[in-house]
């Protein structure tokens, strides 16, 4: 018998089927293949999970119709963790396998397999952990071949990738496997270039979607051959198949990019803490802020702190200065350029100097928002009442929804027809700056054109978050624009994600000892910026974890989102048999015909209250329900 599960997206259906094995296909049909089955009269995908003698049906066994193919590229502890993240998450095992294995290319398997590297991997390079007091120890313990648990606060200016790359040769060196996962391509990139550079060629792959169909299968069969011992990419790549898995690493686990935007939604962080919990490997979640994710990790023992002292931190911090708006109107050359003094000042020092000076603005675009020159009324589309937007300095204001150009536009509430820039976005930032320090190359990175690095000369970058190019030998100066728009975000992420996104753009900073100042324009008394004056993600993180156990909220208690028309919620509502002390809390508007529910419990019950979803929602779809509930646990935004 074959027991298979059926590559079907519905929740009713999430458990396996037993069928009959055909003699000509026994040889092939071995648990972890690509198989074809009947099923409802018709010829569908499935994973052949398991070969069993006997089965419990009662009634008449359908036979395999197909193995795909005889390539077992389903590993068995990726199934283990695959059941696991799908219980978590109240989703189904097709789904999860459906993210943790690539679609197949048949003529990728038909390749002759390349050898695999010859000889240990030599010990690597202490110096760089032992900047930290816990570091050298956390190596020489994966070296030896034992499972550490670490949270690492990277220092400012760390040459993280090469600290990984030490990390996963360490482990090689023990004969065991390693998985990094990053956010996104540019530090995948440089995370490949650092491993390369230090364990050879052909030791490792990096997986991403960039590279196409055929080439990341043919790097994951490499991995799933036992080819390669170490794997490291985006998000996908937590699924990796690697063999006898010694450490698992995680960098910047705060980015929304680690998390899945598919059903059942996992984050790539869980994953890699369900493999290492279940492999009994090693665990590295690294980066320059901290969520509080982590730090639960801290609080409960699970994993111990990697950070440097206060001396290091002196020696590596920039200077870091906070700047209140209230400045601009003290510095006539700052307020034509948006700048306070202190920010002014330290941008025409670095230049002096012949360094770059990094200007982060969180808002994309030219102006991103608009208003009324008279009376500041938010200026929106006449048609359907979307905003207003200013492409260039020339433009027609056009609506962010629809597209319609406004060029009539008259203020509804005063009949102005004369804008003014409510948002100002990095673009004209970009065109301020420019004039005020005339002579001084600028260059932007964003979602257009995004930088991987600049020079070290005097010059001008102008960023949006996440999209900051590393200057060699560091920046002369880091401007941190704009706060009011991070920290003022409707989410329970607000500061940490701003803290986040200014800790990464201050890393970037030369050291202070060479000149390295950072300046954010915000209030001095907000706990965020004291955190970044003092270099202290950890103390933040830890205020942070506190404040979310006393209101109930993730990490410290686990909450579900339930989100689709108000009938079609209140009937799974009414299906679902939830856990005694599950809060119901709602409903929230979400969009013009949607609305929110939101469903809360303590850490130990949201096994409970993910089964009991999951079970609802597949009562929903044998009943072929006509309006689908986007269920989502943990989410990471609210």
């Amino acid at each position: 018998m074959a027991r298979v599960c059926v590559d079907v997206p519905l929740p009713h259906l999430d458990r396996t089927f037993d069928y009959r094995v055909p003699s000509d296909l026994d040889v092939k049909a071995w648990p972890g293949t690509r198989v074809k089955v009947r099923f409802s009269g018709q010829l569908v995908d499935g994973w052949l999970l398991d070969r069993v003698e006997d089965t419990a049906h009662e009634g008449r066994l359908s036979w395999l119709e197909k193995v795909v193919s005889a390539e077992p590229v389903l590993d068995p502890q990726v199934l283990r963790a695959a059941r696991e993240i799908a219980d978590r998450y109240a989703g189904g095992l097709a789904d999860v396998l459906r993210l943790a294995v690539p679609p197949r290319q048949a003529k990728v398997e038909a390749e002759p397999a390349p050898p695999a590297p010859e000889g240990l991997v030599p010990e690597p390079p202490h110096e760089g952990w032992q900047r930290y007091p816990a570091g050298e120890a956390f190596l020489r313990a994966l070296g030896g071949g034992r499972a550490p648990r670490a949270v690492w606060s990277a220092l400012p200016g760390e040459q993280w990738p090469d600290r990984i790359a030490e990390a996963v040769a360490a482990t090689l060196h023990a004969s065991r496997g390693a998985v990094v996962v990053v956010p996104d391509a540019r530090d995948l990139e440089r995370l490949d270039t650092a491993l390369t550079a230090l364990l050879g060629p052909d030791r490792h792959v990096a997986l991403a979607a960039a590279l196409g169909p055929t080439e990341r299968y043919r790097r994951f069969l490499r991995a799933r051959r036992g080819q390669v011992a170490a794997v490291v990419g985006t998000r996908s790549a937590a699924f990796a198949p690697v063999a006898d898995l010694g450490l698992v690493v995680i960098w910047d686990d705060g980015d929304d990019l680690h998390a899945e935007p598919r059903s059942p939604y996992p984050h790539a962080r869980q994953v890699l803490l369900t493999r290492a919990q279940q492999q009994d490997a090693a665990v590295l979640v690294g980066g320059f802020a901290r969520t509080a994710e982590a730090q639960l990790l801290l609080a409960t023992g699970w994993a111990k702190e990697i950070a440097a002292n206060r001396d290091q931190l002196r020696r590596y911090a920039p200077v870091v200065q906070p700047a209140d708006d209230n400045q601009l109107a003290r510095d006539p050359a700052a307020a034509s350029a948006r700048l306070p003094s202190a920010a002014w000042l330290a941008a025409r020092d670095a230049l002096t100097a012949g360094a770059p000076v990094l200007v982060q603005v969180p808002r994309r675009g030219y102006v991103p928002a608009v208003s009324c020159q008279e009376c500041r009324e938010r200026a929106r589309c006449a048609h359907c009442a979307g905003p207003l937007a200013l492409g260039s300095a020339n433009g027609v204001a056009t609506c962010r929804w629809c597209a319609r150009p406004a060029a009539g536009w008259a203020c509804p509430a005063c009949g102005g027809r004369r804008l003014r820039a409510a948002v100002t976005g990095v673009r004209r930032t970009a065109e301020e700056l420019g004039r005020a320090l005339p002579g001084v190359p600028v260059r932007t990175s964003g979602r257009d054109a995004v930088l991987a690095s600049v020079p070290a000369e005097a010059a001008l970058v102008l960023a949006t978050p996440g999209a900051e190019p590393v200057a060699e030998g560091g920046y002369g100066a880091v401007l941190l624009l704009d706060a009011w728009a991070l920290l003022t975000r409707a989410d329970l992420r607000a500061t940490e994600e701003a803290a986040r996104r200014w800790f990464n753009a201050a890393a970037l900073a030369r050291p202070a000892g060479r000149g390295g100042k950072v300046v954010v324009v915000a209030d001095s008394g907000l706990a965020t910026v004291q955190a970044l004056v003092r270099w202290d993600p950890a103390w933040l993180a830890e205020r942070e974890l506190g404040e979310r156990r006393e209101l109930g909220f993730p990490p410290a208690a686990r909450m579900a989102t339930l989100t689709g028309q108000a009938d079609a919620v209140n009937d799974l509502l009414d299906l679902a048999k939830l856990p005694e002390g599950v809060q119901v809390l709602g409903p929230l508007p979400v969009g013009e015909d949607e609305e929110r529910m939101l469903l809360r419990t303590g850490r130990a019950g949201g096994l409970a209250l993910a089964k009991a979803l999951h079970d609802a929602a597949g009562v929903r779809s044998l009943r072929k329900a006509a309006h689908p509930v986007r269920i989502q646990l943990d989410p990471h935004e609210l």
